[in-house]
C-alpha cells in the first residue's frame, strides 16, 4: 500500500449534489438515519437504536468541546461590516481554555472579512457595543500584525468577563461555509451537542448531535460506558487539500486534553471495545497511542516535545507496543510529572495506510469530497468508501454536518 504521503486526494472525490446537504437538523436528534458497516456488509437502522449495534461492556468515546460564537461582525461609521473570526488564541497562552478565561483583554489569531474596509486597524480600532447583565460594555479590536494565513487581534472590553463570555454575547454561531446561510437563534443549541462542556471549538464535533438523554440510557441499560476527552476544532478541518500529494499538505494542530480518568477507563475496555463518537475524539485517542509511543522510546521526553506532528505515527517504531503498554506509559509519564491532565496539541493525519491502535470502529456523519476527513473514512473502510457513500446517497440520507451518520467497524 502506498505510504499516505503520496496519496492523491483526486482518488477521493465523489459527486454531492447541493440538495443532499443538510441546511437544518432534524426536530429529533436521535431521529437520523444511521448506516451500519461491519465485515463488508451495509445496512442502515437510525440513531435511535444504535444500542442494539454497539457491543455490551464497551465504551464510548466523545469530544466534550464547545462551540463558540467565533464570528464578531463591527459595523464601521460608512455602514460596512467588517467580520473577525476568531480561529485560536496566540502562542502566549498555553491553552485554548486559559485564554477563553482572561478578562479585559486578550491576543488571538483570527480571520478578517472585508479587511481593506479598516483603513488604519493598528490605530483606529473597530469598536462594538455589547449589552449584558453587567450593562453596556465596549468591544475593541485592533490588529497586532498580519502573518500569512490569519491577523493576530487584540480584542479588549471594559468589563470584569471573561473572554468566553465576550463572545457569547457579542458573537455569532459560525455554521460551516457549505451551508451558505446566516446563523439562526435554533442554530445556538442545535450546532452544539447536549454533553458540550468546554469552550473552544470553531466547529461542532457533528456525530455527537444526534445523541439525546434518551439513547444514554438505553445505553447505559446494555452497560455501555461512556467518557469525554475535548479537542478543540479549528477552522482547519474544513482546509481544503490543495496539493497534488498529501505529503504538501499541512493538517491543522489542535488541542486536547485528556484526564487520567478517561486513559484509564480506555486500557479497562480495551478488550470489551472502544468506539470514537466522532473522527475528533478518534484522533484524540489514537494520538494516545503515540503520545504513549513517545513517552516508551523517550523517557525523559518533556511537555514541550510530547505532542504529535503530521506524519510521526508513521514513523515511529511500534514493534511489541500494544495500545494498553503505550497508554500505560503515558499515564506513568503523567504521573511523574505529577498531573492528572494531559494538555497538549496533535496534527495526526488518518488516512489509508493507516491501522487503527486504539479504536474498534468510529461513529460520524458524511464527509465533503477531497477531504482528510474523507480520508479517515478510507483509513478505517479500505476501497469500500465508495460503496457507503454510494449507498447513503441512493438512500435519501442527509450530508454533512446537520446531516445523518454512519457506524464504521473495520
Amino acid at each position: 500500500m502506498k505510504h499516505p504521503k503520496d496519496l492523491s486526494i483526486l482518488d477521493f472525490t465523489y459527486d454531492l449534489p447541493a440538495e443532499k446537504i443538510a441546511q437544518y437538523p432534524l426536530a429529533q436528534r436521535d431521529g437520523s438515519k444511521l448506516l451500519l458497516y461491519k465485515n463488508e456488509n451495509i445496512s442502515e437502522s437510525t440513531y435511535a437504536h444504535l444500542d442494539a449495534y454497539i457491543p455490551a461492556s464497551s465504551l464510548l468515546i466523545f469530544n466534550n468541546t464547545k462551540v463558540v460564537e467565533a464570528r464578531l461582525l463591527f459595523q464601521k461609521n460608512t455602514g460596512s461590516t467588517i467580520e473577525l473570526f476568531c480561529l485560536e488564541p496566540a502562542d502566549n497562552y498555553p491553552d485554548i481554555t486559559t485564554a477563553m478565561l482572561q478578562k479585559g483583554k486578550v491576543n488571538w489569531k483570527c480571520l478578517v472579512g472585508g479587511a481593506k474596509k479598516w483603513k488604519n486597524p493598528s490605530t483606529e480600532p473597530l469598536v462594538k457595543e455589547l449589552h449584558t447583565s453587567n450593562g453596556v460594555i465596549q468591544l475593541q479590536a485592533l490588529i497586532l500584525e498580519k502573518r500569512n494565513d490569519y491577523f493576530l487581534i487584540e480584542l479588549s472590553w471594559n468589563a470584569d468577563l471573561a473572554f468566553a463570555e465576550v463572545l457569547h454575547a457579542a458573537g455569532v454561531i459560525p455554521l460551516p461555509p457549505y451551508m451558505n446561510r446566516t446563523a439562526e437563534q435554533s442554530d445556538k443549541e442545535r450546532y452544539q451537542t447536549i454533553y458540550a462542556k468546554h469552550d473552544g471549538s470553531v466547529a461542532a464535533p457533528t456525530a455527537g448531535l444526534h445523541f439525546t438523554e434518551a439513547l444514554f440510557e438505553k445505553l447505559t441499560a446494555k452497560n455501555i460506558d461512556r467518557d469525554f476527552v475535548t479537542l478543540h476544532v479549528g477552522a482547519g478541518t474544513f482546509k481544503p487539500v490543495k496539493s497534488a500529494t498529501m505529503e504538501e499538505h499541512e493538517m491543522h494542530a489542535e488541542f486536547i486534553d485528556v484526564r487520567v480518568a478517561a486513559i484509564q477507563n480506555i486500557i479497562a475496555h480495551m478488550e470489551k471495545g472502544v468506539f470514537a463518537v466522532g473522527t475528533t475524539s478518534l484522533r484524540t485517542i489514537e494520538s494516545l497511542f503515540w503520545l504513549g509511543v513517545k513517552t516508551i522510546l523517550q523517557p525523559t521526553i518533556t511537555h514541550d516535545d510530547l505532542h504529535i506532528t503530521q506524519w510521526e505515527p508513521y514513523e515511529l517504531d511500534t514493534a511489541n507496543i500494544s495500545a494498553a503498554d503505550a497508554l500505560s506509559s503515558l499515564l506513568e509519564w503523567m504521573q511523574q510529572h505529577n498531573t492528572d491532565r494531559l494538555l497538549t496539541k496533535t496534527q495526526i493525519i488518518i488516512a489509508p495506510g493507516y491501522t487503527l491502535r486504539v479504536a474498534k470502529g468510529l461513529i460520524t456523519n458524511f464527509h465533503q469530497p477531497q477531504s482528510t476527513l474523507l480520508l479517515l473514512v478510507a483509513a478505517i473502510t479500505g476501497d469500500n468508501w465508495k460503496r457507503i457513500y454510494d449507498y447513503a446517497l441512493t438512500h435519501d440520507f442527509r450530508f454533512l454536518s446537520y446531516g445523518d451518520g454512519c457506524f464504521l467497524q473495520a
